[in-house]
């Protein structure tokens, strides 16, 4: 090559990628997901309670973290539900020690989660739970909580939607909950929180339909959790590969198909519909207790903690 053809040669090598940065923007580098499992604290709901209402000596949410910590878990959902003093906001002091524990154990805070209905016709009871969800958002963020799992579907004992929203039709509640939700995501906006949809019940029974709310809801800071137990579809798995590439947080069940049920989740299954979806994040795992049988979550979570990490291995 001669000395002026080098010349031009290098010239034009320097200049390439000016010339693309100044065409188009450069391609976005696709980051390897990083998965990480978390406890979800309803893993030991009747414990808690226990201690909350001075039944027997039960466990404490610090108790249940310091479990978590000794067990390996990255993460750990302090559900709302177990803070003394549960609807109401605790005091900083609680909120401050929990976090500062859990830093000292090197256990991340997944998310918590409230209690609301918002498929009730009674507006008052609505904008209640509005409220509520804001105080606690602004709980999560002092815990350092990337997300906060309300309800889409009615949380009622002996109801369903279409009883508490007299009559109302599907597209009406449906513009209840997403008003709802979108007034509590530009809040959690204000602080940095997520405002997870969990379909838990009998509103939100498949994928599209809690696409659609979070759709309606219109809000970056409002996306699905994807509760694997509660898709109330022939195959649930479909309806997890739908939400998966969308969600903002998991519920891990034993279960596709309920509490009650004693078909096990395809956790290879699951976790390769983890994988495909891109989602990087936490991974809560919830242990429940099957009605009218014995439940030791002492034995239990351990147990389907291997079996999940079992299946994370497998799949990756």
């Amino acid at each position: 090559m001669s000395t002026i053809n080098r010349r031009n040669f290098v010239r034009g090598v320097s200049v390439l990628p000016f010339c693309a940065l100044a065409g188009a923007a450069p391609a976005k580098r696709k980051e390897a997901a990083v998965l990480k499992i978390s406890l979800n604290a309803y893993s030991f709901n009747k414990l808690l309670n226990d201690s909350i209402k001075g039944r027997g000596e039960g466990a404490t949410l610090i108790q249940v973290l310091e479990f978590a910590a000794k067990n390996k878990f990255d993460g750990f959902d302090a559900t709302g539900y177990y803070f003394p003093g549960y609807p109401a906001v605790p005091d900083n002091a609680y909120v401050d020690n929990l976090k500062r524990r859990a830093a000292d154990l090197g256990v991340g805070i997944s998310g918590t989660g409230v209690r609301n209905n918002f498929t009730t016709s009674d507006k008052t009871v609505r904008d209640t739970g509005v409220k509520h969800i804001k105080e606690w958002v602004e709980v999560a963020a002092r815990l350092g909580a990337p997300v906060i799992r309300v309800f889409a579907d009615t949380q009622m004992r002996a109801q369903t939607w279409e009883s508490v929203s007299g009559g109302a039709s599907r597209d009406e509640v449906e513009a209840w909950i997403a008003a709802a939700l979108r007034e509590c995501a530009d809040h959690g906006k204000k602080f940095g929180v997520r405002i997870g949809v969990q379909n838990h019940g009998d509103f939100l029974k498949t994928g599209q339909e809690l696409l659609k709310l979070v759709k309606d809801v219109g809000s970056d800071w409002c996306a699905p959790i994807v509760d694997t137990g509660y898709f109330k579809t022939p195959d649930p798995y479909l309806d997890m590969a739908l939400v998966a590439p969308t969600a903002a947080n998991w519920q891990i069940k034993q279960s596709p198909f309920g509490e009650d049920s004693d078909i096990p989740t395809d956790l290879n299954r699951l976790m390769t519909i983890v994988r495909k979806s891109g989602y990087s994040g936490y991974l809560p795992i919830e242990a429940l207790s099957p009605r009218g049988k014995p439940y030791d979550p002492y034995a239990v979570v351990p147990e389907f903690l291997r079996q999940v990490r079992k299946a994370m291995e497998q799949t990756a």
